[in-house]
C-alpha cells in the first residue's frame, strides 16, 4: 500500500481544495429531505458539474475528469474536510451509475448519465418490499411481458406491486429496482432490473416521515405501470446479478468513503477541546482510531483494485465497520454536548441518520453472516435459529 501521493495527485488535491474553499456555501444548506433543501442541493450538484467536480472519475463526455481511483479518494477526503453539502444525487452517482456503465446500453448511458451528473434528474433506490427487506430475493413485485403497449405502441413490461423505504423517492424524478419477471423460476432467478419515472401513469408515491419528521423515504405503489424495453437495465431475468453489483457498491467503497468519517472524527476532537470531559476521552480516541483505521483499510482496498482485484465479500466488512463507527462517533459527540445536544442540529441530525446505518444496505446481521460464511468459511446458519 503506497500512501505517498505523486506530483500530479498532489496538484489534483490542491486544485480540489482551492475550488472547495472558494465555493462551499458558508452556511449549511437546508436538509435535502425538504422541498426547499432538495432544490438547493440540486443547484449545488449543477455547480459541481459545471467545473467537473460532481463525478470526477467519469469520462469527460459525461461531465467527469477521468480521475483515477486514488484521485477519487483524494477528492472525497477534501470534500468532507471542506464541510461541503451532502450529495442529493448519491443514489444515482454512487449506486446506479456504476451499473449503467457496466450493464447499460450506449443509448442508456447517453440518456441517463449527463442529467445524473448535473443533478437535474435525481434517482430513488426502490429495492425493499414489506416482506422482502434484507432478504431481497424474496420480493414479490411483478413484471409481465407485453408485446405492445395499448398507449405507446412500444414493447415492454407491466409492473405491479409495492416497494418501501425508497430513499429520495418523496422528491426524486426516477427510480430503479428489481421485479420478478418469471414467477416459475428459482428464488434468485427470473428477476429483472428496471428504471422508471416516478410520475409515470400507475405510480403512487407515499412519503414516509423519518425520526426527525423529514420525508427521506417513501413507499411506492405500482398499478399496471408500463416500462419500455429500453428502460430494462441488463438482460431480462439477469436482475439478481445486476443488483448484486449495486449492493457491492453500496456496502463497499462508493457510498461511504473514509473522508466522511475522518472529517467527523476531526470535528469530534475539536468538540472535545471545547468541552473536555475525561469520562469520554477514551471513546473520542477510539472513534478517531477507528476512522483512521477505516481510511488505511480503504487505501489498502484501492491498492488491491489497482492490482486487478475486487472487493467481493469484504464489502460486508466495510459496511459493518463504517455503520457502527458512525453511530459511535455521534453518540460520543452527543454525550460531550450533554443537554446542549438538543440545540445542536448538526450532531443531532447526524446521530439520527447514523441509526439507520446498521439497517440499510443490508442489515448488519446479514452482513455478519456473509463474513462468517464467505470469508471465514464458517458453517451456514441453520434455518429457524432464534437470535
Amino acid at each position: 500500500m503506497d500512501l505517498e501521493l505523486s506530483e500530479s495527485e498532489l496538484a489534483f488535491q490542491a486544485e480540489a481544495r482551492a475550488w472547495l474553499a472558494a465555493n462551499v456555501p458558508a452556511e449549511p444548506l437546508p436538509s435535502l429531505d425538504t422541498a426547499e433543501g432538495f432544490v438547493l442541493h440540486q443547484a449545488w450538484e449543477a455547480k459541481l458539474a459545471a467545473e467537473r467536480w460532481s463525478v470526477v472519475s467519469w469520462p469527460k463526455e459525461y461531465h467527469g475528469r477521468e480521475a483515477s481511483l486514488v484521485e477519487w479518494i483524494i477528492f472525497e477526503e477534501e470534500y468532507y474536510r471542506a464541510g461541503a453539502p451532502l450529495r442529493v444525487s448519491q443514489n444515482g452517482i454512487f449506486l446506479l451509475a456504476p451499473i449503467i456503465f457496466e450493464h447499460g446500453t450506449p443509448e442508456q448511458q447517453d440518456r441517463f448519465l449527463p442529467s445524473m451528473a448535473t443533478g437535474e434528474r435525481v434517482w430513488a433506490q426502490c429495492w425493499s418490499e414489506p416482506e422482502a427487506g434484507s432478504d431481497l430475493a424474496s420480493l414479490k413485485s411483478s413484471a409481465r411481458r407485453v408485446s405492445t403497449s395499448s398507449t405507446t405502441g412500444e414493447s415492454g413490461w407491466v409492473l405491479n406491486g409495492q416497494k418501501i423505504w425508497c430513499s429520495r423517492a418523496a422528491l426524486a424524478q426516477w427510480g430503479f429496482g428489481l421485479f420478478r419477471s418469471d414467477p416459475e423460476a428459482q428464488k434468485h432467478a427470473g428477476l429483472t432490473y428496471f428504471l422508471f419515472p416516478l410520475d409515470a401513469e400507475g405510480v403512487t408515491v407515499r412519503p414516509i416521515a423519518q425520526l426527525d419528521g423529514e420525508e427521506g423515504f417513501a413507499e411506492v405503489f405500482f398499478d399496471d405501470v408500463f416500462v419500455p424495453d429500453t428502460d430494462v437495465l441488463g438482460a431480462p431475468g439477469d436482475g439478481w446479478r445486476v443488483a448484486m453489483s449495486t449492493a457491492g457498491n453500496e456496502r463497499g467503497l462508493s457510498l461511504r468513503s473514509p473522508g466522511r468519517f475522518t472529517a467527523a472524527a476531526d470535528r469530534l476532537l475539536a468538540l472535545y477541546d471545547e468541552r473536555p470531559d475525561p469520562r469520554v476521552a477514551d471513546r473520542v480516541v477510539d472513534a478517531w482510531l477507528k476512522a483512521e483505521a477505516y481510511r488505511l483499510y480503504t487505501w489498502g482496498t484501492v491498492t488491491k483494485l489497482k492490482d486487478g482485484g475486487d472487493i467481493g465479500a469484504a464489502g460486508s466488512v466495510n459496511k459493518v465497520w463504517w455503520s457502527e463507527l458512525d453511530v459511535a462517533l455521534h453518540e460520543t459527540a452527543l454525550d460531550l454536548l450533554g443537554p446542549d445536544a438538543e440545540l445542536e442540529s448538526r450532531w443531532l441530525d447526524g446521530y439520527t441518520f447514523s441509526l439507520s446505518g446498521p439497517i440499510y444496505a443490508g442489515t448488519n446481521e446479514i452482513q455478519r453472516n456473509i463474513v462468517a460464511e464467505r470469508i471465514l468459511g464458517l458453517p451456514r446458519e441453520p434455518k429457524g435459529v432464534q437470535k
